[in-house]
């Protein structure tokens, strides 16, 4: 057996409103799916960026975030842009704060954070 790309992320959001404007109004992610689930209470909203999906899941008083960003598990979804002073203005524009653009030691690519409406860490990386 051989892997051969991820498939989809998946994040637990606290307010699905306003994480489904962020992801789809603001960052322009293209609905493929979207579902309330009665037996669980909850929504299901499956998204497409280029070729990778990102399911965002409208949960009733998730826990928070444990630590920012390094405690264990997902520490944050990274972003390809081509031009990132474009994508930082474009952010910005939208009421979206970034971190200040930095280089990114190792691959000499520069770099810079965003946040989603709960906090999840977001990179952009050029």
């Amino acid at each position: 057996m051989k892997l051969d790309r991820i498939h989809h992320v998946a994040i637990i959001v606290s307010d699905y409103e306003k994480s489904r404007e962020f992801y789809v109004d603001k960052l322009g992610f293209e609905i493929i799916r979207e579902n309330y689930r009665p037996s669980r209470e909850d929504y299901k909203l499956d998204l497409r960026l280029g070729d990778c999906e990102l399911e965002i899941f409208g949960v009733k008083n998730p826990p928070k975030r444990v630590t920012n960003p390094e405690a264990c598990g997902l520490r944050h979804l990274a972003f390809h842009v081509e031009d990132i002073e474009e994508a930082v203005a474009w952010l910005n524009a939208l009421g979206i704060e970034t971190e200040p653009i930095r280089w990114d030691e190792y691959t000499q690519k520069r770099m810079t954070f965003f946040r989603d409406p709960d906090g999840l860490p977001l990179e952009l990386h050029e």
